[in-house]
């Protein structure tokens, strides 16, 4: 199973034991983070599509580590003007391990394969009607004699 879940203005596609790096997220090394923000669910060619989001979907995981990521550096320059800007950034992140996906998903499907089953009941249904018209002419063939 999978699922793409909205983070930090970013679009992740996860799976359970997947180690992701996100914007950082409130916590401590060990914390438990969930994630409502589920926009598709999939699995083995079933897939359930938000709109925008998937109602009751949630995937949980473990904050692993808060870290930085490496220096980027910001340069800006306007040629013929003595314009130069010389900056670094370092982007704070968490590394997050998924745990687990839940969702209305898989479970609507299995549904759906039940009441596949039901309408093939009935159809053996007229057949058990089928008797009581036999006995209906059994009754006037007597009649008759």
């Amino acid at each position: 199973m999978f699922a793409v879940i909205k983070t930090g203005g970013k679009q992740y596609r996860v799976e359970p034991d997947d180690v992701i790096r996100i914007e950082r997220i409130a916590g401590e090394a060990g914390d438990d983070v969930a994630f409502d923000n589920v926009l598709m669910l999939g699995a083995e060619g079933d897939m359930t599509v938000g709109a925008p989001l998937v109602d009751g979907a949630k995937v949980v995981g473990t904050l692993m580590e808060q870290a930085r990521d490496k220096k980027i550096i910001v340069f800006k320059k306007k040629r013929r003007k003595n314009y130069r800007r010389r900056n670094g950034h370092r982007q704070e992140l968490s590394i997050v391990r998924i745990t687990d996906i839940s969702g209305p998903g898989a479970p609507k499907k299995a549904a759906k394969k039940t009441a596949a089953k039901k309408p093939a009941a009935k159809k053996e249904a007229p057949a058990a009607e089928a008797p009581k018209a036999e006995a209906v002419d059994q009754a006037a063939d007597s009649s008759e004699s």
